[in-house]
């Protein structure tokens, strides 16, 4: 994956924040503060602003620049966590180019760096719950040779599925958990936004 290509999946996830800003919000409504489509949507906006006329020397530059963005732009809990996968993602990328085995150990990385923020675990009915399973299948596939676009639709794949598996847990973490069993069948909003995140590497690295 090149600069070039880098920033067009985060143009991409800006495009599918927009697209997806009501049903995230109608997923957040019920259990949440029926902010998150919005505050994706503003992240993403801002991130696209930021970048524009941004020069970066490698792939890392261009995500920690999205990451720092987010934490900046973005209210709740979703800037912080966002912003954190992606600086923490980045600052494990140096050149212009970045493999499959690249990638996936920058990932962990970003993953690490959720987990040690939010606390969350699969489970608990978070975004964790659809990164997990999206980083290990990249992990997988980069391990086994596969390329970039391979490695990136099996992890949009295992990230839908973990975000639909969440509809029947109960929040352990974040404001739904304030709800209890109440919280029980629904799909998690952040779940749902990462499964976004990871469709549209997939969509990039395919064209």
């Amino acid at each position: 994956m090149d600069i070039h290509q880098t920033r067009t999946w985060v143009q991409a996830i800006a495009a599918a924040m927009d697209q997806n800003r009501d049903h995230l919000t109608q997923l957040d409504s019920a259990i949440g503060d029926a902010d998150h489509g919005v505050n994706m949507q503003r992240g993403f906006t801002a991130v696209g602003a930021a970048l524009d006329g941004f020069q970066a020397a490698g792939v890392g530059e261009v995500l920690v620049k999205t990451g720092t963005t987010l934490i900046s732009s973005v209210g709740g809990a979703a800037g912080p966590l966002y912003g954190t996968f992606f600086r923490a993602t980045g600052k494990q990328l140096s050149g212009p180019t970045a493999d499959a085995e690249q990638l996936a150990a920058a990932f962990d990385a970003g993953l690490a760096g959720v987990q040690k923020l939010g606390a969350a675990v699969p489970g608990d009915k978070t975004m964790v719950d659809a990164l997990v399973p999206a980083l290990a299948a990249f992990g997988e596939s980069a391990r086994a040779g596969e390329s970039e676009a391979v490695a990136a639709e099996k992890a949009a794949v295992a990230a839908e599925t973990g975000a639909q598996d969440t509809t029947p847990l109960q929040a352990r973490k974040g404001r739904a958990s304030y709800l209890g069993a109440r919280s029980i069948g629904h799909q998690d909003p952040g779940a749902t936004s990462t499964a976004l995140v990871f469709r549209a590497l997939a969509e990039v690295l395919k064209s």
